[in-house]
């Protein structure tokens, strides 16, 4: 017992010198049942290279901050919930070497470890400690499901011109990232912006050719809702025993069915205890269906 409060105190300790070096950024680290897990130094691939990164390995989160003094003081503190983690194991590359890809919806990025060793440590803590954070929830990793996450972007770097229109890049000319495919891209060609819930409630800068696949999309959906509502319209007849067909009506048909027409007596209420409304036929027991 005085074994467990020791480490439960050490591990308080230590949560609070993680928390003190982002300074007061307003939400706190320490809640129950949180555990530093380890921590280090990793190569993070921003968009203009690799940058030194703290990270910090906790058996809920993934924490990562810029470093300003090392040991010290760090800033732009960014928590990454594990459960929404995904690792991509990598080979060696120009750039980086011991490199791996981390993936969540609202943000993806390469990271390179000091030393093989090292990465395969940090790869299978990030794993082991997930799949104990979804076993104490009742969860399980799908590894079938379709996961929606967020691009990795492409280094400035890695292109002089824009990746949908070729022109040149230029002080005026400035670099921008689709985020919804990565892609460097001139302003002219990232105008618009779209809606991309994993990555963030408001409109995102997207390029040109996602702008329009995400419009065809959205039209594809609503013919499919239409499709729906019409199908569900149709059943509902069905069910009531009516025979209904989605034809136009010409005016032959129209004259005709306008033998068969009732007018519909309506009764005031104040005088007669039933509804404003009577149905022409007694076996007529709900109301007609409204909209056709």
């Amino acid at each position: 017992m005085a074994e467990h409060l020791t480490l439960s105190r050490e591990n308080r300790e230590r949560i609070q010198a993680v928390e003190s070096t982002f300074g007061r950024t307003g939400n706190t680290l320490q809640i129950p049942g949180r555990v530093l897990v380890g921590e280090g130094r990793l190569l993070k691939f921003c968009r203009r290279g690799p940058k030194p990164k703290v990270f910090f390995l906790f058996n809920d989160i993934l924490l990562y901050g810029s470093i300003m003094v090392p040991g010290r003081w760090n800033k732009k503190k960014q928590i990454i919930p594990l459960e929404e983690v995904e690792q991509e194991d990598l080979k060696d590359g120009q750039a980086m070497a011991n490199q791996w890809l981390i993936r969540t919806p609202r943000k993806s990025f390469y990271v390179a470890a000091a030393s093989p060793e090292e990465k395969q440590a940090w790869m299978e803590h990030i794993e082991r400690y997930k799949a104990q954070l979804l076993q104490n929830k009742g969860l399980t990793i799908d590894r079938t499901a379709k996961r929606t996450f967020a691009a990795t972007w492409i280094p400035d770097t890695a292109s002089e011109i824009c990746m949908r229109c070729s022109d040149r890049f230029t002080v005026a000319n400035r670099r921008h990232h689709c985020r919804r495919c990565g892609f460097v891209v001139c302003g002219a060609c990232s105008k618009d912006r779209a809606l991309l819930l994993n990555i963030s409630s408001s409109p995102v800068r997207v390029c040109c050719r996602c702008i329009n696949y995400l419009k065809d999309q959205g039209e594809q959906e609503k013919r499919q809702q239409r499709d729906k509502a019409k199908n569900f319209q149709k059943n509902s007849l069905e069910d009531l025993g009516l025979n209904y067909e989605y034809k136009s009506s010409s005016k032959e048909n129209i004259e005709q069915d306008s033998k068969y027409q009732v007018t519909t007596k309506w009764f005031n209420d104040r005088q007669v205890n039933v509804s404003p409304y009577c149905y022409i036929k007694p076996e007529h027991m709900k109301p007609p269906l409204t909209g056709l």
